[in-house]
């Protein structure tokens, strides 16, 4: 497969960007080879600029649960810049998909609207920090919550510690203010509150974790978290930027029935175009400007295109047995692979949730950053060059998950496994 466009405009874009990109992920480093340029998508389906196709499982890091280049959407989105991009006003559309959101989540009453899951991520700290007055916020190793600065830490030594940050450019006061746990150890939560807990504001976490593997948690830990938070009286912070709208409609809250204080959510509910959320209680909401102070703000927050768009996604979502019938594709996707590894002998394990699926290289249940080899993200790079070989594009790094839309056909699925079970013979020859 020749790929001698893309390899000649990554030479060129980097002259242009820091390592030829605009996010790091996509530079390859992970894996082998220099990156794709994609030019358009359809379905399930995307072209590169030398025109290979590809069966896509990336879906634009999930949000196109309904696949690229969505008929309605594509329409809404032409028929509303008709009528002119941004206002740095209130739109009707910004109404309309506002009430769909809140009528259809049980966990909120009301929500901003921002322009990405980092600045959702963001805004909601700091209102956890207003509404509470402390400043100390618990985050958990293997949790990915965007790039804003108290929140680029990984853990430190001990069990639990300030963190350290992951990034040249944070002042070390910064991370001060980030304690750094390990995911399912809920002892070291209640030893960090018991020490720490009349300064600590809030606990966010992935309650699907699906940024450093796929590390599902068991819902009586989950659950251990919002008993805990209550206690000490801290609040939590479910980042619902890829589970939200992936796991069902009311995301996580809604599939283990917990009730955080704070949701933040991401691109998926703008039908592909940048926009986030983060909502709350009316209460906790109240304090945020102009009815409180605590201060947040977007020329592009609400802009009636990525609400027109969101609108009409999300009502594709609300249709009758959607999630079901997608979940039930996802299961027989991997269930069919994941036999296929079992006969073998391959020491393969694939975890799934709603429409999420992550390939790990080992039989050994993950559920905590330590527990991921690094090594085996050798055995991911000779298998994402096989399958990129044979038309199959997978997120470029071992660490990402994979996503299933609606657009994925039972004949595309169908073929996809049997590629995907000829790489894993490769890695295993």
């Amino acid at each position: 497969m020749q790929r001698n466009i893309s390899e000649e405009l990554y030479s060129e874009a980097k002259n242009y960007f820091p390592g030829g990109v605009s996010s790091p992920v996509r530079a390859f480093k992970s894996v082998k080879g220099t990156p794709l340029f994609i030019k358009k998508g359809n379905g399930s389906q995307i072209w590169d600029e030398d025109d290979n196709q590809f069966t896509d499982f990336c879906c634009s890091w999930g949000p196109l649960i309904l696949g690229h280049n969505n008929d309605a959407i594509r329409e809404v989105i032409v028929e509303t810049v008709a009528n002119g991009t941004s206002f740095g006003t209130p739109t009707r559309w910004e109404n309309k998909l506002g009430a769909l959101l809140l009528k259809n989540n049980r966990f909120i009453e009301k929500l901003r609207f921002v322009s990405s899951g980092t600045e959702a991520v963001m805004s909601a700290i700091r209102l956890a920090r207003g509404v509470t007055g402390k400043d100390k916020i618990v985050k958990f190793d293997g949790c990915y919550h965007g790039h804003a600065d108290s929140l680029l830490v990984n853990a430190g030594s001990g069990l639990a510690t300030f963190g350290v940050s992951s990034s040249a450019g944070i002042p070390a006061s910064f991370a001060n203010e980030t304690l750094v746990l390990p995911l399912d150890d809920l002892e070291a939560v209640e030893t960090t509150f018991k020490a720490h807990g009349n300064s600590i504001a809030c606990v966010i976490i992935e309650a699907v974790p699906a940024n450093n593997g796929l590390l599902l948690q068991r819902p009586e830990y989950l659950q251990g978290l919002r008993d805990l938070c209550t206690q000490y009286d801290v609040l939590l912070i479910f980042d619902e930027v890829i589970s939200g709208f992936r796991v069902g409609f009311e995301g996580a809250a809604g599939y283990y029935n917990i009730q955080p204080d704070i949701m933040t959510y991401g691109k998926i509910i703008g039908g592909g175009m940048p926009v986030g959320a983060y909502g709350a209680s009316a209460e906790i909401m109240g304090h945020v400007t102009p009815d409180g102070n605590v201060y947040q703000a977007g020329t592009l927050s609400g802009n009636p295109v990525a609400m027109a768009a969101g609108f009409t996604a999300a009502s594709q979502l609300l249709e009758d047995g959607f999630y079901e019938k997608l979940e039930a594709t996802t299961q027989d996707f991997v269930a069919k692979i994941q036999s296929y590894c079992d006969n073998k002998g391959y020491e393969i394990n694939i975890n799934t949730i709603g429409s999420i699926f992550w390939i790990s290289f080992t039989k050994d249940e993950i559920r905590r950053a330590d527990q991921i080899d690094g090594a085996s993200m050798d055995k991911f790079k000779i298998l994402h060059a096989y399958l990129l070989d044979n038309g199959i594009y997978l997120g470029p790094s071992g660490y990402e998950v994979g996503f299933i839309s609606a657009a994925h056909t039972p004949s595309e699925l169908a073929a996809a496994v049997e590629k995907i079970c000829a790489g894993m013979d490769l890695v295993h020859a």
